[in-house]
């Protein structure tokens, strides 16, 4: 084992994707069962996301969700990947992980994002607009106020002068608004290596240190398989690149398929091109090969910590690549750290 890899923790991001014939129930219930699970086998965190109308995504309320993980965990960390702050007032927010801070003191993670809802409908259901996106600075400086004096005489009970770490989820030179207001940093490579490399030193380049973060954090969140055979690996991935390619051209992330469906659906040029772009940029294969891109990814990024997400049809293989993962990293995810 490298010292690279020995040296941070992984976490894990879950979205409660729906598998095709399954119950958003059933999938939420899957999440929560995952949790414990992943506290079993090592992870340091365990974070939940928030999407709005999408038929194969069950998690729609990630402070309602993290409740329940942290309800069923004795010992992860539990958060957000994230809570998409143009969505809610920041007041509320504020209100929702004071509880959760409250009920699960020294647990919780407040992982945010600026995304707004995915079609004008959907925003429109949620009272915003694209344009409240560009507000993100005033309503991120709202809620962090919240849990230090209130304010204008309104207080977030229980909230106030609660420690609740704060995540920003970025990309791109959106990265630099996590350095002007000290906080960690999660960036995947979705457009890229090198690019997110850029975005992760300038971060650290620009950061401006804070009493509760005195020194940058880079969470780097990736994708990666791991299973008996390359070839394995890569066809657990069809049925996320697919859903991509589905969303994509028709406006709505479907419910998972499996790869033997994915295989036989017709794909105009344009999906085509959009699924064999989806399945670029995964950590995939077995540990042997896995272990070796990670270490890249980790030396080249100087990341703190490893954020993994994966999903796919066949379940049984998912929860299996994520424990033959924390297999492998066992002697580093001993020694998880802290924000």
């Amino acid at each position: 084992m490298s010292s690279a890899l020995q040296a941070i923790p992984f976490s894990i991001l879950d979205r409660s994707r729906v598998r095709q014939g399954q119950s958003h129930s059933d999938a939420l219930r899957e999440t929560v069962e995952f949790a414990r699970l992943a506290q079993d086998w090592g992870y340091h965190r365990f974070w939940v996301a928030e999407h709005h109308s999408v038929p194969g995504v069950a998690g729609s309320a990630p402070t309602v969700l993290a409740a329940a993980v942290a309800a069923a965990t004795t010992r992860i960390r539990v958060g957000t990947g994230g809570v998409m702050l143009p969505n809610h007032q920041p007041l509320v927010v504020a209100e929702q992980f004071g509880v959760l801070e409250s009920l699960f003191p020294g647990r919780i993670d407040m992982g945010l994002g600026r995304s707004v809802g995915f079609t004008d409908g959907v925003r429109r259901a949620l009272g915003h607009t694209k344009d409240d996106a560009e507000d993100f600075d005033a309503q991120l400086t709202a809620l962090l106020g919240y849990f230090a004096t209130g304010s204008r005489g309104v207080h977030a009970w229980p909230a106030e002068e609660l420690r609740v770490p704060a995540f920003l989820l970025a990309t791109g030179s959106s990265a630099q608004r996590a350095a002007r207001f000290g906080l960690p940093l999660v960036i995947s490579p979705f457009t890229g290596v090198e690019p997110m490399i850029e975005a992760i030193e300038r971060y650290r380049a620009e950061f401006a240190p804070t009493s509760a973060n005195p020194a940058p954090y880079v969470i780097v969140s990736t994708s990666v398989v791991l299973a008996d055979s390359p070839a394995h690996a890569r066809r657990l991935l069809l049925p996320e690149a697919w859903s991509a390619a589905y969303s994509r051209t028709r406006g709505e992330f479907p419910a998972l398929i499996s790869p033997e469906q994915v295989e036989r659906e017709p794909m105009t040029g344009r999906q085509r091109a959009i699924f064999e772009e989806s399945l670029r940029g995964h950590i995939h294969g077995t540990e042997d090969t896995v272990l070796p891109e990670l270490e890249r990814l980790v030396r080249r990024s100087g990341a703190d910590e490893i954020l993994v997400h994966t999903s796919t049809f066949d379940r049984a293989a998912r929860l299996e690549s994520h424990r033959r993962l924390a297999a492998a990293v066992r002697p580093r995810l001993a020694a998880t750290g802290s924000v």
